[in-house]
């Protein structure tokens, strides 16, 4: 695989995609799955399809109903509220982290779909490479107002960690499952009954007004991974893998908890070996420096394996680029599902000044986007795709 990535493509498809509303499970990212299929052929991709599948168009709903049920253990109390507000927390850590597909069958959705291609191997394939990028856009909301978002950056800088975005929720309802159980006089009684209102209150209440609000441009988040997955179909279409298919998963749903990519690995349980596949994924790069999700998740942390983050390391050797900074990021993305299912994964991000500049923001629009991020992340993920080809 040779050539450069073109900041001009890039920048272009950027464009397009942030012109249009790309609703979760909605018509705006069904139309987009289309247009991503055909920018997949234009590219040099075969076998370059839609895959429709039903999933939520938000999950700010069931947040809202799990900080409901925080305060309806407040007034159970007792053993029953105990168990209500534990149950509560149980699931929304699953939930958050993708692992509740009783939802997907019990209450359905709307219709999403996928683009989904490949580039065969030029020679007898012994390996494969599912590249990942979310089509779908965030709703914007209070919650993600820029003082809430840039809040704490000094740390993250230090620390290179973000903390987990429904982390005070949980908190919340450990809280609400204490209260229902201590005596009514317990002096530690009243401050953690106030934390359990204000939390799962809070929680109600910012949910609904993510669930009423409209979808955000998402230039950087995430655009421009899709954008770069197109780049990088065409640049190895161009120059084969000798020994590696590439499996480009345009996919949607990210943002109202993965279902895309659920639907995407569902349909392919039996295909995908773990001995010789590798889950690249491709989120939010135009922030301003290339990092690797050493861990993420939106209440517990979920570990990467280290083998799998060095493949990266090794890709960013090749391609002449920094190594990625290591961090934990506070909410998701779709190569967690593949860390579900024993699937070698990494996620390739990028951060700012110690978070992401107009994250589920109006503002998420293609002058805001740093391209000189966008373009080492792809030449980052080029080089991870030739290093991941020659171990073969």
């Amino acid at each position: 695989m040779s050539g450069e990535p073109d900041v001009d493509t890039l920048r272009a498809d950027v464009v397009a995609l942030a012109t249009r509303v790309r609703d979760s499970a909605g018509p705006g990212e069904r139309a987009v799955a289309a247009w991503a299929r055909d920018r997949l052929l234009e590219n040099g991709a075969v076998d370059a399809h839609t895959e429709a599948y039903r999933a939520r168009a938000t999950n700010s709903w069931s947040f809202a109903g799990h900080g409901l049920a925080g305060l309806v253990a407040l007034r159970l109390r007792g053993l029953r509220g105990a168990l209500l507000a534990l149950a509560a927390a149980v699931s929304l850590e699953r939930d958050a982290s993708g692992r509740s597909p009783w939802r997907r069958r019990v209450l359905g959705g709307g219709r999403g779909a996928n683009a989904v291609a490949r580039v065969p191997a030029a020679g007898r394939r012994c390996a494969t490479i599912v590249l990942v990028a979310h089509l779908d856009a965030a709703r914007t909301g209070l919650a993600w107002s820029p003082a809430v978002v840039q809040a704490g950056a000094a740390r993250h800088l230090r620390t290179r960690r973000v903390e987990p975005v429904m982390g005070l929720q949980a908190a919340g309802l450990l809280a609400a499952a204490a209260v229902a159980l201590l005596p009514r006089r317990a002096r530690v009684r009243r401050a953690l009954a106030a934390v359990a209102a204000l939390t799962n209150g809070a929680a109600v209440a910012l949910n609904l007004d993510i669930a009423h609000s409209p979808t955000v441009p998402g230039a950087n988040d995430n655009a421009t991974g899709v954008a770069a997955a197109l780049e990088l179909t065409r640049l190895v279409a161009a120059a084969p893998l000798e020994h590696t298919e590439l499996i480009v998963a345009l996919v949607g749903c990210e943002e109202s908890g993965m279902g895309g990519f659920h639907a995407f690995l569902h349909a392919r349980a039996a295909q995908l070996d773990p001995a010789t596949t590798f889950v690249l994924g491709l989120d939010t790069l135009g922030s301003g420096t290339p990092i690797l999700a050493q861990a993420e998740g939106a209440v517990l942390t979920h570990r990467y394996r280290e083998r799998d983050l060095q493949r990266v390391d090794a890709g960013a050797a090749l391609a002449g680029e920094p190594v990625p900074q290591r961090w934990r990021i506070g909410a998701w993305t779709d190569p967690l599902l593949a860390l579900h299912a024993g699937l070698p994964a990494a996620s390739l991000l990028s951060i700012g000044p110690g978070y992401y500049p107009h994250y589920h923001h109006p503002t998420d629009l293609p002058e805001h986007v740093d391209w000189d991020s966008v373009v080492a992340c792809t030449r980052i993920a080029q080089g991870t795709l030739r290093a991941y080809d020659s171990a073969r």
